[in-house]
């Protein structure tokens, strides 16, 4: 009798427990464009050195974001509206931060063109007292955690002088010291001494300071009327540098002189050696030529060397000799095409060439120039890398990047043949001892004190060629992992393991003993320390996991020589953790398709994890669909992936309309949270929402056939979804943008598969793209398509008939399907005339085909109210072909021109 009773009872819990979910269910709504403003991203996310404290904000679709300072094992502090650019003092007692006027203020001081300022708010953590200083640029805290400095706006933007108003508070001693017209300031390293250059009207007081912090002494280094620039403090000691020069009334260049002092200490009582170098009191430097403010000055790390650039000195062109006409004189010489150089100009007239100084006798050495523009500097050493690609620049039968390589010494200026032709660069090591390139994927060692070539590939005896790098150049390698801290050994990545390779002996080693490749896990090592460039291979080493086939992602930890051991693994896309200075503390997001990607906080161990944002509770309101993973086989025979989002109410006795997204691959997609946000794409999760399927599929491709590639992944993975049961075959839709607009744009020319299509800013024209611009960048079209994204192989003269076979527009007539094309007039990436051409012949072939244009828009819509117009209009269009919906006027008859602000899509829903 009792086992019934109890029976009894738990029934009719279950009953009320499923009773109550189906309510809830029932309850939810769908997700519609309307309800995106209330969406939060995260921003401004920052960990205390102590581990202690956090802040985050909120920041929504449309508003104001709010940011939140957080007692991690306790209250938040306090919230701010706009807060941004949080830092926290070194001791953790202190939070700075930037504080902007709401919106509303902010878009009505736009409108009347008047400067949005920003205040600053200095945090007592401890306390939770709180000061404000208005109209703040900048500010930063000293390493002691004494002072902040704090720089205020100018008053005058239009004035001839830059400096400004700067605070130096003493947060401990409460005193503040106000000092004009500052141009740029820094702390030393130790945070003991603070220097600063004024910049002030009429050059008065003009120079560089440095305030002793011991005791607030002010000592003027260098002064004069001259304009001070590039100030930099060495970090390994207490040296300082700057520039300083004047204009000649008839030049274009300032004539500067270097000057540079040492042994700077709190509580000095004179100030140590200093030294200057002019130009011109030097013979061996080149004529013409001055010491240029456009590049930095660096110091190297015995503060023996200063690296800086020299730029050509011009004179002013007079009125009465400048050309009167205006043309731009294209020539097939022209190394960079006029463009190019057009896009690239304001650059081109502040680049310099790199050169240094060695301070002990003031020897001057020019390391580029124009035959060898690039050099790599060691601050640690004495050496440099060259790259000259004089002899690769105009040969347009070769892939740029193309260059000889050549060590330099910096002390003597020897230059020395390290490789010829080589594409695949990887640099110099952090201690400076070694140069690293790959040869058709094997990789190569130079080592400057011997000046030996050493092929590290052939001491592991595998290849680190990485395969599935399907583009028509030298193939790439899985590339560098790490340095070790002593020097000896080169950690470099596998597709799935990490390998250690000795530098100075024979001695490689899996690192991760095959576990990654036997799992498809791909192993990466991971720097908590954002100042260390090297890993001590004595300690335990952190390690980012990725399951290839699984999706699944998080930490691992690995001692040399043992195998790796799991911290945190799981079917979630796990974030970039970010350490506390001072504290083993991490924080981290984690995310699914359902679980946006939300704040936590945890040890290094990733143990007892705390979560500590919550920033779209309003989810739970809504209907969201959930993702899961096919595999599928192409017609190549090729295995591959695609991620599928069901629909949130989804029957497996049921078959859907479907949505298919794609790219290049997308499957790693399969976690990432569907964050609902004003754009030109289709959202997984509004769709998903309002019962569709949206199917992500991988595509890999054959050289020469990129359109055909796409074709064969897209179909096989739409079949393999079929014939699971999933989508409905008579009810399914397209969309890709960019690239994806192309394949998109193809792939409707080849199969009547499908209901709808909506392409965006679609390359549909191989042939006349190739001859076009990519005019953001100004380059020619011609090697993407060849070499890169495109994987043409060849040019259209080499193969015509292989450019027509690929492209949209050249099998417009073999059209069946109502396709919908989206282009900005002024997309920089793909000419608005490939979706014009596209539109065109469509037309002339009396296909269904509407384009929408939208004047002075870039290759993604950037107006808001475009963004959401579109987003209506693209889902009006599949809910009509995909869904049998009520179709509005825009798509049964368009628009006529003068009604166009008149008719929206929002009042043409029903079709009247």
């Amino acid at each position: 009798m009792k086992t019934l009773l109890n029976y009894r009872i738990f029934i009719s819990v279950v009953i009320i427990l499923l009773s109550s979910q189906f309510s809830f269910g029932q309850s939810q709504k769908p997700l519609s464009l309307e309800d995106y403003a209330q969406w939060n991203s995260i921003r401004q996310t920052s960990i205390s050195p102590n581990g202690n404290f956090m802040t985050y904000a909120y920041e929504p679709n449309e508003g104001d974001a709010t940011l939140h300072i957080r007692n991690i094992n306790g209250d938040t502090l306090r919230t701010v509206l706009n807060g941004k650019r949080v830092s926290f003092s070194e001791d953790s007692k202190w939070l700075g931060y930037l504080v902007d006027p709401a919106k509303e203020v902010a878009d009505k001081l736009k409108k009347s063109k008047k400067p949005v300022l920003s205040d600053l708010q200095i945090l007592n953590v401890e306390t939770n007292d709180i000061s404000e200083v208005t109209s703040v640029r900048a500010f930063s805290f000293s390493k002691t955690s004494q002072f902040i400095a704090i720089h205020k706006n100018r008053t005058d933007k239009k004035a001839d002088h830059k400096g400004s108003d700067l605070l130096l508070k003493d947060l401990q001693g409460d005193k503040t010291l106000n000092i004009g017209n500052v141009s740029s300031y820094a702390f030393n390293k130790e945070g003991t001494l603070f220097s600063y250059i004024v910049d002030a009207d009429g050059d008065n007081g003009n120079g560089l300071y440095v305030i002793d912090l011991s005791n607030l002494r002010t000592w003027p280094l260098h002064t004069g009327p001259f304009t001070y620039s590039q100030m930099t403090w060495n970090k390994e000691n207490n040296q300082i540098a700057v520039l300083f020069g004047a204009k000649e009334d008839d030049h274009m260049e300032r004539d500067n002189t270097m000057y540079w002092t040492s042994n700077l200490v709190p509580g000095m009582t004179t100030v140590g050696l200093q030294s200057t170098y002019a130009p011109e009191d030097d013979a061996k430097f080149p004529k013409n030529m001055v010491i240029s403010e456009y590049s930095n000055l660096t110091w190297n790390a015995t503060g023996t060397k200063l690296f800086h650039g020299v730029k050509e000195q011009q004179t002013k062109l007079k009125e009465e000799d400048s050309l009167k006409a205006n043309v731009d004189v294209w020539h097939w010489k022209d190394e960079r095409i006029q463009s190019h150089q057009m896009v690239q100009a304001k650059r081109d007239r502040k680049a310099t060439f790199a050169s240094v100084l060695n301070l002990g006798n003031k020897g001057f050495m020019q390391l580029e120039n124009e035959d060898m523009p690039s050099v790599e500097i060691s601050e640690k050493n004495d050496w440099a890398v060259g790259s000259v690609d004089t002899l690769y620049r105009k040969n347009v039968n070769l892939p740029g990047g193309y260059e000889d390589l050549y060590s330099i010494n910096t002390n003597t200026g020897a230059k020395t043949l390290i490789a010829e032709r080589v594409y695949r660069n990887m640099g110099m090591s952090p201690d400076g001892n070694w140069e690293l390139f790959s040869r058709d994927g094997v990789v190569m060692a130079y080592n400057f004190m011997t000046g030996k070539l050493t092929n590290l590939t052939d001491r592991t005896g595998i290849s680190f060629i990485d395969e599935d790098d399907d583009k028509p150049v030298e193939k790439r390698t899985y590339g560098v992992a790490g340095w070790s801290k002593d020097g000896d050994t080169l950690i470099f990545n596998h597709k799935y393991d990490l390998w250690t390779i000795g530098l100075n002996s024979d001695v490689s080693a899996n690192l991760t003993q095959g576990i990654g490749n036997k799992g498809s896990i791909r192993f990466r090592l991971v720097q908590l320390d954002p100042e260390a460039k090297t890993f001590d291979l004595t300690k335990p080493l952190l390690l980012y996991a990725y399951g290839d086939k699984t999706k699944k992602s998080g930490y691992y930890d690995v001692m040399v020589g043992e195998k790796p051991r799991v911290l945190l693994y799981e079917d979630k896309m796990i974030g970039r953790a970010t350490k506390a200075k001072h504290a083993n503390k991490i924080m981290y997001t984690q995310q699914t398709f359902v679980d946006f990607p939300d704040y936590w906080v945890s040890d290094l161990t990733f143990s007892k994890a705390k979560k500590i944002t919550n920033a779209n509770p309003q989810q739970s309101d809504y209907r969201w669909g959930k993702r899961v993973l096919v595999d599928y086989t192409d017609e190549r025979g090729h295995e591959l992936q695609a991620t599928l989002a069901l629909p949130a109410d989804y029957d497996s006795k049921k078959t859907y309309p479907m949505i298919v997204y794609f790219y290049e691959k997308m499957s790693q997609r399969h976690h990432l949270y569907s964050m609902p946000t004003y754009d030109d794409r289709p959202h997984m999760s509004t769709y998903a929402s309002n019962g569709y399927l949206v199917l992500m599929p991988d595509i890999v491709y054959d050289v020469g056939l990129p359109g055909s590639s796409a074709l064969d992944d897209v179909t096989s993975a739409v079949k393999e979804v079929i014939k699971q049961g999933y989508a409905d075959p008579a009810r399914i839709g397209i969309q890709g943008h960019s690239w994806g607009g192309y394949e998109s744009s193809f792939i409707v020319t080849q199969t009547d598969m499908f209901a709808a299509v909506v392409t965006g800013a679609p390359l549909t024209n191989l042939i006349s793209m190739y001859n076009t611009n990519y005019s953001r960048a100004g380059f020619s079209n011609g090697p993407l398509l060849e070499w890169s994204q495109g994987r043409m192989g060849v040019s259209p003269w080499e193969n015509m008939e292989l450019y027509r076979s690929q492209s949209p527009l050249h099998h417009a007539a073999k059209i069946t399907t109502p396709f919908l094309i989206l282009h900005g007039t002024s997309d920089g990436a793909v000419d608005w005339n490939q979706g014009l051409e596209y539109y065109s012949a469509a037309r002339r072939l009396g296909k269904e085909v509407i384009l929408l244009s939208y004047p002075g828009e870039p290759h993604h819509l950037k107006v808001e109210a475009n963004q959401k117009d579109f987003q209506i209009r693209m889902k009006q269009y599949f809910d009509y072909y995909l869904k049998g919906d009520v179709a509005p006027v825009w798509i049964t008859e368009g628009i006529p021109h003068l009604s166009k602000n008149r008719l929206g899509p929002e009042a043409l829903e029903t079709g009247n």
